[in-house]
């Protein structure tokens, strides 16, 4: 099928954001040959082995849809969110948790170095994260970020996760941990990008729900994906949620419904974004793209 020019337009943003985040992510990561030479190495491997750069373009997109105009403080922002989610994928791959052997079509940093040097690299990551966000001047940014990744956000879904293991789990439960796990820090990156333009309240809140519903929907759609994606693009072991016994939508709703569910997230975020009546509505572009993807 022939894509629209819309729909080009949006692919086109995208992209342009995505190689935007990524010479910015070279540019604050420590250089690969200061010491210690193996975990900046290794940090590099990791964050700038490919990735859909989601987090860093909600929060560009927000900051500039709402009047932000001030570069040196939304692109370290925006990579501090990158740095953060690489972080979380390098823990959630050790033999500890997933115990992945791929990730992005490469093998995984405990595969690649050591265990070790993937513990460190995933906690140096989570450090320059805070110092590039401070340097913001926002507290309160500050703050989103740490309360998305903390026990009543990310790490808290992540723990969820760990105990559903091989266990029976509710809707309820699947959702706790999906909002959690994956959403809380998809929702921050669109509030951050908000707060840092210096939005009011009402739009906070509404910008809020879509960071909701898109987080929610991105991650209904990795657990399809697992199901029946295609390994070659999505880069990792398809399969490996039922090898490791993990709760998953699928699993308590079914294939059918956990499309029909991720849609309507998808149809209710846009709907919420056209309420902010902007004249390029890239929020539109941004659900429509998280909601129709296939890595």
């Amino acid at each position: 099928m022939k894509l629209g020019e819309q729909e080009v337009s949006g692919l086109s943003y995208i992209e342009q954001k995505r190689l935007l985040v990524d010479s910015l992510l070279d540019k604050y990561l420590p250089r690969a040959n200061s010491y210690p030479q193996m975990l900046h190495q290794a940090m590099r491997y990791s964050v700038l082995a490919g990735g859909k750069r989601i987090r860093p373009i909600l929060a560009l997109t927000t900051y500039e849809a709402f009047g932000g105009h001030n570069d040196n403080v939304i692109h370290p922002a925006a990579c501090a969110l990158e740095m953060v989610h690489t972080y979380s994928l390098i823990h959630d791959d050790l033999p500890c948790m997933d115990d992945d052997d791929l990730r992005r079509g490469m093998p995984t940093l405990h595969k690649k170095y050591n265990e070790a040097t993937a513990v460190l690299a995933g906690d140096a990551l989570h450090d320059i994260a805070f110092d590039l966000l401070a340097g913001s001047g926002s507290a309160a940014a500050v703050k989103e970020l740490a309360q998305a990744i903390g026990t009543y956000g990310m790490l808290g879904g992540q723990m969820a996760d760990v105990e559903a293991e091989g266990q029976e789990v509710s809707l309820e439960q699947i959702q706790y941990i999906h909002t959690h796990k994956t959403g809380a820090l998809i929702r921050a990156s669109v509030r951050i990008g908000g707060l840092l333009a210096g939005v009011n309240e009402k739009t906070l809140a509404r910008l809020t729900q879509y960071g909701e519903k898109t987080g929610l929907a991105f991650q209904i759609i990795d657990d399809i994906l697992d199901v029946e994606g295609d390994q070659s693009k999505l880069g990792k072991t398809i399969g490996s949620d039922c090898k490791n016994e993990k709760a998953t939508y699928p699993g308590v709703v079914g294939l059918a419904q956990s499309h029909d569910d991720a849609n309507q997230l998808i149809d209710e975020a846009i709907a919420i974004s056209r309420e902010f009546e902007l004249k390029d509505n890239h929020f539109v572009i941004l659900a429509r793209y998280i909601g129709q993807r296939d890595n």
